[in-house]
């Protein structure tokens, strides 16, 4: 993560809706806090989102802080109060951290700020033209034959490695006999993308959103047998917001719950940041500016702090 002086977004390392916070009506801008701090674990993903919000914040008279932490640790300084919001509660993943959250009642789940989260099996553009849509088909023995009975993953040991294990000892989709290949993340990718130079087929993990998605056109098969959990491998992606700070500050919450984004834009920001390696500040800067009926919708029925017209005032600083 970047961390130059003109970022808003200030990094420190090492550390439905609710009754009562009104947020179906305008807020007023009657926040107890100047500042937010966000729970950002070193993924690409929530660390351009959390700088788009904190650019977004700022002329609004807020302040962001950025506590680079695991996700587990994050939910616990939400529960401690050290920590106020986190935009990459990721479900089912992280559902032990975030059950125990919701039931020491510290937590207000504001849902979904990505729209088409999603894992599974996934083939390059060029295969699904070819018809390819459903792991179903992977038992086909011409299918099989294409794939080299071969699938790419991430880590071993990591849980979708061995749910791709699991696939394959119960013979799930036909996948008996074949071979798992697992490495990094960048070991992974670094196969598709010598298999899209050559548009050769290719079976790997992939997920959305993603820098892959944009680059190599990826498709994520359907999957009947839930390999990668419910709903075809679908995940939720939430804000999560510390109770006592939602209820403090409904101006800030009511932005809070209107942020969200598509798997797909988010994929692009992602490209941005993660493969092309520019700066994090440019950025979520260049998205803001683009985006300008997106801002108008973040900021529907929000104030300044000062109880002025937020639109405007993020319009006057970008």
């Amino acid at each position: 993560m970047c961390t130059k002086t003109r970022s808003p977004l200030t990094l420190i390392h090492g550390l439905g809706l609710v009754a009562g916070l009104a947020l179906s009506a305008p807020a007023l801008a009657t926040d107890r806090d100047d500042q937010l701090r966000l729970v950002v674990p070193p993924w690409p993903g929530v660390t351009v989102k959390s700088e788009i919000l904190a650019q977004l914040i700022t002329p609004l008279g807020y302040r962001a802080e950025a506590l680079e932490l695991s996700s587990t640790v994050g939910y616990s300084t939400l529960q401690s109060g050290d920590s106020d919001a986190f935009l990459a509660g990721w479900l089912p993943a992280q559902q032990e951290s975030y059950d125990a959250a919701m039931a020491a009642d510290a937590i207000v789940d504001l849902g979904n700020n990505v729209t088409g989260a999603r894992m599974g099996f996934a083939v390059p553009g060029y295969v699904a033209e070819a018809g390819i849509t459903d792991a179903a088909q992977l038992a086909d023995p011409e299918v099989a034959e294409h794939f080299d009975r071969t699938i790419y993953s991430i880590e071993s040991g990591s849980t979708v490695t061995d749910m791709i294990e699991g696939a394959i000892e119960n013979d799930t989709h036909g996948l008996d006999g074949w071979e798992l290949k697992a490495s990094s993340t960048p070991g992974m990718l670094s196969e598709v993308r010598a298999a899209v130079a050559e548009e050769q087929w290719i079976l790997f993990y992939g997920w959305t959103p993603h820098w892959m998605v944009p680059e190599y056109d990826v498709h994520i098969l359907d999957d009947a047998a839930n390999v990668f959990g419910a709903d075809s491998g679908r995940s939720d992606v939430k804000t999560i917001v510390a109770r006592e700070y939602a209820e403090a500050n409904p101006n800030l919450a009511r932005l809070l719950d209107q942020f969200t984004l598509s798997a797909a834009e988010q994929s692009e920001f992602i490209r941005a940041y993660s493969l092309e390696e520019r700066d994090v500040e440019d950025v979520a800067r260049e998205w803001l500016t683009a985006h300008p009926e997106r801002v108008a919708a973040f900021l529907e029925g929000v104030k300044t702090r000062d109880g002025d017209d937020a639109l405007a005032a993020v319009e006057a600083r970008l």
